[in-house]
């Protein structure tokens, strides 16, 4: 998934102190350490020094639901009546469709990232936080929300300022970037991190199978094994870098992994509160058009404020927390000033970059299926070429290749640090060798890319060694008991999937094909003395098939070679018992 959302602000210490405390107090209820999977609980889950120094986050640390899961764990079904117990019941259900989702996307990154360890208990602990699973689960049958879920329009107003990438194509706003569906995604993210889940050729924000495939992926990448609870920390920072969000989402996690149960679309619980301070808005609500700006987070996409501050009817499929009182907005205070005229927005740092230039990086070689030893650097300069720090520089992998960034991915986003340099993620070379061409872009900026060329060359191994060291002879005319195992390696190690050919030549200096001697057999039982497209397997090896003697006599030669010019030379004996041969490539007795 990568997913990069909207950048956010978090409105206020207060209501951040409100969300920690609360998360507190339901740690301090419950018991500490280990919880019934062996796994840390989230008060216990500390951020790694890696991920909590990260000045970049999936959601740019977004607003998210923070109610909390109930005390007491979950029933095997909802109860009926009030209290912790029939909470607990809702609460652990999951929309159908959601919830098929979620198993499904856990199932592909099992194909796809088998060491990633991801469980789907994880995609509905983060869907709870993001947006209520899908506002109840209020999707159609291909899993497309009834509406669009709208974060607020991040113009820099109380929020982050990120500017149209889309042309409002998911999120309905030509200006600015918003948060979209039912996992958040920014259109700009969404460009690289999409995925088609349901299998329709599209991919679609809105839709749960291709936003959560897509959560899986972004959790999934670095190569980041969640069940390692410090890798676990990672991802889930990542998602939103705020030690309450990690242990929201903890919660959340531990509370599904110890019951959750399947629910009719659109009747599941809806959350009502927001880490900004939103009660029931915003994020989770659906939004046909632009939401309006901040100061009124309970009317997305209205034109003008509503006259009064009646509340709203009681609570509806589409409002979460409904019945909350739709607030007034602030009127201007005295002196402020002419509150038709718009606020003056400073430039972003973005806003200031002119170019891009590269920051030393060095040649970029590597053999199929490596990792390549240099990084890609990338530095982003204004117009006098000063450096510019915290601008998001898009890594991008061309053309028709399976070289991919570590993680198995071909498009990164990195910020750019206080010297302006965004390092992109180590590249993985793949089968298809030649050129590859990685294209460094500033991310909500019309600057020229700046191109990076990477060259894949096919494996090689520089050494060749027999594994046996028995003589091999035979009669003429008869077949040779032994066949030929060499091994390859590369600088000592093991030269896996090497191409390897083996020819019969004539002689130590003449490496013709011989046309007597020792012979495979060919697909039609006929003489074949070039034997090429072999390849060692994963331990380097590689067996050679059985030879075979005509009537000619005396000392051959088998020669392999290797790209990479590894050689070696095998000596073959053809002489009837008791008698003596000739040295290599002596004619054979009349």
């Amino acid at each position: 998934m990568a997913a990069q959302f909207g950048r956010r602000l978090r409105k206020g210490a207060a209501t951040t102190a409100v969300a920690a405390a609360a998360v507190a107090a339901l740690s301090a209820s419950q018991a500490p350490g280990v919880n019934d999977h062996g796994r840390q609980t989230a008060a216990d889950a500390l951020p790694s020094p890696e991920a909590a120094a990260s000045d970049d986050s999936a959601t740019g640390n977004s607003p998210y639901y923070t109610d909390l899961p109930p005390l007491k764990s979950p029933n095997p079904s909802p109860s009926s009546g009030t209290g912790p117990t029939a909470q607990g019941g809702t609460e652990s259900g999951i929309p159908a469709t959601v919830l098929d989702a979620y198993k499904k996307a856990e199932a592909a990154l099992r194909d796809a990232k088998p060491g990633c360890n991801l469980p789907w208990q994880l995609l509905a602990a983060i869907g709870r936080v993001e947006s209520g699973q899908a506002r109840g689960g209020r999707v159609d049958a291909e899993g497309t929300t009834l509406g669009r879920i709208l974060g607020p329009q991040l113009d820099g107003n109380g929020f982050a300022l990120i500017k149209d990438t889309d042309n409002g194509a998911h999120d309905g706003n030509s200006s600015y970037d918003q948060a979209v569906g039912p996992m958040q995604f920014i259109p700009s993210t969404w460009a690289w991190a999409g995925r088609d889940g349901n299998g329709d050729g599209k991919k679609d924000p809105n839709n749960i199978y291709d936003a959560a495939l897509a959560a899986g992926h972004y959790l999934c990448r670095n190569n980041w094994d969640l069940s390692d609870q410090t890798d676990l920390d990672r991802a889930i920072l990542s998602y939103n870098n705020s030690r309450e969000y990690l242990n929201l989402v903890m919660r959340w996690l531990d509370y599904y992994r110890k019951g959750a149960h399947e629910v009719p679309d659109g009747t599941g619980t809806l959350p009502g509160n927001r880490s900004d301070g939103a009660t029931g808005t915003g994020t989770g609500r659906t939004s046909p058009s632009t939401p309006s700006a901040p100061s009124t987070p309970g009317t997305p996409g209205a034109t003008k404020p509503p006259a009064t501050s009646k509340p709203e009817p009681g609570p509806g499929p589409d409002k979460p927390g409904g019945g909350t009182p739709t607030p007034k907005p602030p009127t201007t205070p005295p002196g402020t000033g002419n509150p038709s005229t718009p606020p003056t927005t400073p430039p972003t740092p973005t806003d200031t970059v002119h170019h891009l230039e590269d920051a030393g990086t060095a040649k970029l070689t590597a053999m199929a299926g490596d990792a390549f030893a240099q990084r890609i650097s990338t530095r982003a300069e204004t117009r006098a070429g000063k450096a510019v720090g915290k601008v998001r520089v898009r890594f991008t992998i061309l053309g028709d290749t399976d070289t991919t960034f570590a993680g198995g991915e071909s498009v990164a986003t990195v910020s750019t640090n206080g010297s302006g340099v965004a390092v992109a993620p180590a590249l993985k070379a793949g089968e298809k060798t030649g050129t590859v061409t990685v294209r460094a872009t500033v991310v909500g900026r019309a600057v020229p890319g700046l191109d990076y060329k990477a060259t894949v060359t096919e494996r090689a191994a520089d050494k060749l060694t027999r594994t046996g060291d028995a003589a091999l002879t035979c009669a003429p005319g008869g077949e040779f008991a032994d066949r030929v195992q060499v091994k390859a390696t590369y600088g000592g190690a093991v030269a896996d999937g090497v191409a390897v050919t083996a020819t019969l030549v004539k002689s130590a200096d003449d490496a013709t094909a011989n046309d007597k001697g020792p012979y495979f057999k060919g697909a039609d039982g006929k003489p074949v003395r070039t034997l090429a497209g072999l390849k060692t397997d994963a331990k380097g090896l590689l067996t050679l098939p059985k030879l075979y003697a005509d009537d000619a006599g005396g000392t051959f030669l088998l020669r392999v070679t290797t790209a990479g010019g590894a050689t070696l030379t095998v000596e073959l004996t053809v002489a009837a018992a008791g008698t003596s041969s000739p040295s290599p490539s002596a004619e054979p007795a009349a």
